[in-house]
Formats: structure tokens, C-alpha cells, sequence
């Protein structure tokens, strides 16, 4: 499906190092998401039972997320919202998980929306609480597989709804990649061989790909979780992506260049997502795969600050945007699969579920959804330290070079 513009361009936007991520880093750190058994003790309790909504609601979200018309008259899901709950909503969107963790340093919102990138900083930091699932009806809609994760609950807690996810695919030029691939040595151990014109997502979460191509072609590493590394293993990742780094033509964050590097032919395997495969021109030879290794993605999480001034609202936000016509409004306009297990009556893309698996435990399964790398191993071992997502900016910094 097509999604706006404006939305394409801003998602998951990644850009080199900035002071703002070297700020996240630093309070990454500072913190306690390093070596901390929770990291959430500071974001308070859950509340037991909610009170008189106060009137108003600051939602922080990626793009796409809160939709009340401005954008687009026939794209609002907001204003429905507003008219049921009394609630009315202020937005601002952000491009990346490390302006998301800034800015909700600044206690001016209430709710944030947080990729696994970032969920477990906000919980580190106690800028977000925990959840009562119990004050949120439409909880139970949600589909098993996507609650209580590494993502979005902490030592048996949890600390969020999930939203929408979707997986980081594999998508090469037919005509140029032949045969079919079946595994991510065309971008690996095979990359030579398109060289210059292999792309890679550009974040240091990307690591985490490397690591788990590693799982299955360097067993002995004993990599289990890829975003569990300690130094050594961390270390052969690094190794591997730097190897793959003479043949990248280019990394991308902007989702319009993707699509048109793979248009143009000046990508031609790579790292994609469904929605960038589907806007592909007519004609485009090109195709998405889910490699035998498996592949990793994100599975988004709606959360409540810590220091929410409007914590009412906010558990009507969360709510809300759980049911079935809203999550699928937001998902389909957003281009992932929806959480709510009823959603896919409401989308009006008849195709749409199918297109992004929702709900297929299978093809889920092979996702490693996005999670904040830390220094309690979250593989479960507690005879090693890991590398936490500090460690992970610095080596994405010398991989680029």
C-alpha cells in the first residue's frame, strides 16, 4: 500500500552520530541500563484504578501514529478518539528512537510511542512507568505472541501495548540476483559479487543482522540472542560488517531513496521492508524474501510516562488505539501488521493482512523483534557482561568509517 510522504520520509530516519545520540548514549549509560537487574524501579508503580479523564493528552510518535486529518482529511483516527473520551490530543513526531529518548527527558509528554530500541532506555531511564494491562480492555484483542517481551516488560512487568510490527526482509533485482536467494551470504560472505550495489539499513541496530547470520554460519560464537553480545562476540559481528562495507553502494534510513535505488537498479539486494517492496514502480523486478537465517524487525510499543501530568488520558490513549478500528486504521496507514487479533475486519485493503502476516505465529516466530541491547545479558546468561547500545553506536561509528 502507499502511505503519505511526509510519513515515508521521517520513519525510523537515521543519520550519522549526532549530539543528540551521543547525549542518549551518555544518559543510556549514566542511568543504569548497564548492569541493572530491572532499570525500572524509578518509573514508579502502575496504577491499581484510574480516575476522571483531565481533559487533554501529549503523545510523542513516530509519524503515521497519530493521525487526526491535518495531514490528510480522509486519514484521522484522533478525532474519534477526542469525541469518545473527552481527551483532546497534542501530538509531536520524532525520526529516530534517539530524539524519542531525548525528548521524553523533557517531561512534556505523556505518552510515547517506542520501538525495542528504545523501550528498555525509557524504562532504564524512569521515563516511563509500568503498565496495568487490567485498565485496558482491549488488551485482551492483542495477540499473545506480541505481549510480555524482551521489548515491552521487564522482569515479569510490563511496560507498554503493543502497536504494529513487521519484519527487515530480504529484497533483490530478479534479473541480477540469480538464482533466487535463499540466505543472507548475498549480502555477506557473497556480497563481492554485487558489489556497489548492496544496500544495508543504516543504524547501529543493524549489528544485530550481522549477529544473527552468525547463529547459524559461526555456531561456535554460541550467539543465542543477536542482541545478546559480549565483547568477542560483538567483536565478529563488527568484523563481519566491516567486510561487508567495501561492497555497500550505500546505506539507507530514508525510505524514498530505497525505493528508488532498487527502481533505478543502483541497489540491487539488500535490506528492505513489505511496504517499500509493495511501492516499488510497476514493472520493478524485484522481490522480498525471509532468508533461511530468519530476519529481525520491530514490534512497536504504545508506553506512559513516568511522570505523566495526564496519566488518565493516557490509559484512554492506550486503550483506544489497542482496538480493533483504530489499530487497523493506524497499521494499515502506517504500512505493518496490526496487533489487535480483530483489526483485519476493519482495514479496507482486503489484502492487507495477508500481505503482512498478521497474526501468523509462524512466519512471526522467525522474527527478532528490536530490543535495546544491554549489559544484562538478554539471552539469560550471568557469567559474562554484554555490550550495551553504546558500545553498539561506537562500533557502527568505526563500521562506516
Amino acid at each position: 500500500m502507499i502511505r503519505s510522504s511526509a510519513r515515508r520520509t521521517s520513519r525510523r530516519t537515521v543519520t550519522a552520530l549526532t549530539g543528540l545520540a551521543m547525549v542518549s548514549v551518555a544518559l543510556l549509560t549514566a542511568c543504569g541500563t548497564t548492569g541493572s537487574s530491572s532499570g525500572g524501579s524509578s518509573g514508579g508503580e502502575a496504577p491499581t484504578e484510574l480516575g476522571k479523564n483531565e481533559a487533554q493528552v501529549s503523545i510523542l510518535a513516530w509519524p503515521g501514529y497519530v493521525e487526526d486529518g491535518s495531514n490528510d482529511p480522509s486519514v484521522d483516527w484522533v478525532s474519534a478518539f477526542e469525541d469518545q473520551t473527552g481527551c483532546t490530543v497534542s501530538s509531536k513526531t520524532y525520526g529516530t528512537s534517539d530524539e524519542a529518548f531525548n525528548l521524553m527527558k523533557t517531561g512534556e509528554y505523556d505518552v510515547v510511542a517506542a520501538s525495542g530500541d528504545a523501550s528498555l532506555r525509557l524504562v532504564a531511564a524512569g521515563e516511563v512507568a509500568p503498565v496495568n494491562t487490567d485498565l485496558i480492555p482491549n488488551y485482551a484483542g492483542v495477540y499473545d505472541f506480541l505481549k510480555m517481551q524482551a521489548w515491552n516488560s521487564v522482569d515479569g512487568v510490563s511496560y507498554g501495548i503493543p502497536h504494529g510490527y513487521g519484519a527487515n526482509l530480504l529484497m533483490y533485482n530478479k534479473d541480477t540476483v540469480t538464482p533466487a536467494p535463499t540466505s543472507w551470504n548475498v549480502v555477506f560472505d557473497k556480497a563481492a559479487q554485487y558489489k556497489g550495489k548492496v544496500t544495508a539499513y543504516d543504524s547501529p541496530i543493524y549489528i544485530a543482522d550481522a549477529a544473527m547470520y552468525l547463529m547459524k554460519h559461526k555456531p561456535e560464537l554460541g550467539i543465542t540472542n543477536p542482541y545478546a553480545l559480549d565483547e568477542t562476540q560483538l567483536a565478529a559481528a563488527v568484523d563481519l560488517l566491516k567486510q561487508q562495507r567495501a561492497n555497500i553502494g550505500e546505506y539507507w534510513s530514508d525510505y524514498l531513496k530505497s525505493v528508488q535505488s532498487f527502481e533505478t537498479g543502483d541497489s540491487v539486494v539488500g535490506t528492505t521492508w513489505q511496504v517499500i517492496r509493495n511501492s516499488l514502480a510497476a514493472g520493478t523486478p524485484a522481490e522480498v524474501v525471509v532468508p533461511e537465517e530468519g530476519v529481525t524487525g520491530w514490534s512497536d510499543t504504545w508506553m506512559v510516562a513516568s511522570k505523566a501530568k495526564n496519566p488518565n488520558c493516557a490509559y484512554a490513549w492506550l486503550n483506544y488505539i489497542a482496538s480493533p478500528k483504530a489499530n487497523a486504521q493506524a497499521t494499515e496507514y502506517f504500512g505493518e501488521a496490526p496487533s489487535n487479533q480483530a483489526a483485519c475486519d476493519y482495514m479496507t485493503d482486503p489484502n492487507q493482512c495477508a500481505t503482512y502476516h498478521a497474526g501468523d505465529k509462524a512466519y512471526a516466530a522467525k522474527i527478532w523483534y528490536w530490543s535495546t541491547p544491554i549489559e544484562k545479558c538478554l539471552d539469560g546468561r550471568t557469567n559474562v557482561t554484554c555490550t550495551d547500545y553504546a558500545a553498539w553506536t561506537t562500533a557502527w561509528q568505526e563500521i562506516k568509517g
